[in-house]
């Protein structure tokens, strides 16, 4: 610790959490911003990390787009299933719960140990949340989802695991869910295979670990029939932005499904409940 800052000691899958953060951040400062975010902005001046100089570039209105996707899918959840239960797969130092909570939803955060330390050091507690340090493919999770439905987030977390791992994680949620949605951002093949060619890495800047997984359509149908209780799997649309890109040429290329996910798309698995014939 320096200066009371918390250093994280982070490195690997885990030490993406503070590029997120720090995307959130440099948004939510913007008079502005599309993502109202002040913890994460207190996040960033708590944290003993050189920011600026590891990540430079910033891309917090993309991140912001994202992120403000998965926030809407977790408010029409809880509209629809007040009291419902969240569970955030791979959470890091996120801060959804406090954008979105309606005062009665059941939060569920999962993160591998150091990360879920971290999250006590500098986050707030409430009755509501429950913190599990595991890896999420420990699924010792799953046992909380209860009789109820439930929507699962996972934030950057499977382009990191292998096809074989993505298919337990759905195939035992499916398994263990009364019902529900699972929304799960993904990235498009020729993104992963630049990724895994280190094509995305400059000199002198942060490269996270390479992708593994990816997404089209044709990977879209066949997780779909993993399951006979999986119903759809959609890309969803982003919110219009700021400029000609975010602004503009997004929002215009997002208008059909098949060219969200030749980008970064965030994207609905939804569950059939078991009392549905």
């Amino acid at each position: 610790m320096t200066d009371g800052r918390i250093d994280p000691r982070l490195s690997g899958v885990p030490e993406t959490l503070l590029w997120t953060l720090w995307q959130r951040a440099l948004e939510a400062r913007r008079p502005d911003t599309l993502l109202a975010d002040p913890p994460a902005v207190e996040l960033v001046d708590r944290i003993d990390y050189p920011f600026v100089e590891r990540f430079r570039e910033g891309f917090g209105q993309l991140q912001a787009l994202r992120t403000e996707c998965f926030d809407r899918e977790v408010r029409r959840f809880l509209r629809e299933h007040p009291a419902g239960t969240v569970v955030a797969l791979g959470e890091g130092l996120e801060t959804q719960f406090w954008r979105v909570d309606d005062g009665a939803v059941r939060w569920i955060g999962v993160d591998f140990p150091e990360v879920e330390d971290l999250r006590r050091r500098l986050l707030p507690t409430a009755e509501q949340i429950t913190s599990r340090a595991e890896s999420v493919l420990d699924f010792g999770w799953l046992e909380e989802l209860g009789d109820g439905l439930t929507l699962v987030t996972a934030q950057g977390l499977l382009m990191y695991l292998r096809r074989e791992e993505v298919d337990e994680l759905v195939t035992r949620l499916v398994e263990a869910s009364a019902g529900g949605d699972f929304v799960f951002d993904a990235m498009p093949p020729w993104l992963v295979e630049r990724s895994r060619a280190g094509k995305l890495s400059r000199p002198g800047r942060y490269a996270p670990p390479a992708w593994n997984w990816a997404l089209d359509d044709a990977e879209a149908r066949r997780l779909t029939a993993l399951s006979p209780r999986i119903t759809d799997l959609r890309a969803l649309p982003l919110s219009r932005g700021r400029g000609m890109v975010s602004g503009f040429l997004l929002p215009l290329l997002g208008r059909r499904e098949a060219m969200r996910r030749r980008l970064l798309s965030v994207n609905r698995l939804t569950v059939r409940s078991r009392s549905q014939k």
